[in-house]
């Protein structure tokens, strides 16, 4: 579940504000994050990572279990230009560009049943006597007056 984009005309260091944001989380709030982002990169990175959902879901993998494994912006060409400068001269100027390379997994989350959750707590006396204790400790007595 790879998806990569090439030469994308933004330097690095700003596309990284944004890959920065959604690394890690899973794909709907990703995507919901970058709708509503601000930044010019947020467009191309959502592009982008629903290009790879596409590429799971040809696969057989469901969108709901997905989530942003790896998001890595590397440095592309850069082009230089010329501007020009006083006395004659000219200043360089840097354009650069980016590569964007995503990586999708899944994951699979484990629910527990009550029932199961239960039988652990019988069948480990530690945590039954350590329950009471906690109890006896957070009830004091009270005296009443008649």
């Amino acid at each position: 579940m790879k998806a990569f984009l090439k030469n994308y005309r933004q330097s690095p260091r700003k596309v990284r504000l944004v890959a920065n944001l959604i690394k890690g989380k899973k794909v709907s709030s990703a995507i919901a994050e970058l709708d509503f982002l601000p930044k010019r990169a947020g467009l191309p990175i959502k592009k982008l990572l629903l290009s790879a959902v596409a590429n799971a879901t040809s696969m057989g993998i469901e969108k709901e279990n997905l989530y942003i494994k790896e998001l890595r912006v590397d440095k592309g060409i850069v082009m230089r230009r010329m501007m020009p400068a006083a006395m004659g001269s000219g200043h360089r100027i840097n354009k650069r560009t980016s590569h964007i390379n995503i990586l999708l997994a899944e994951k699979m989350e484990m629910k527990k049943d009550k029932k199961e959750v239960k039988k652990e707590t019988k069948e480990n006396p530690i945590k039954e006597t350590l329950a009471k204790v906690v109890k006896k400790v957070a009830k004091p007595k009270v005296k009443t007056k008649k």
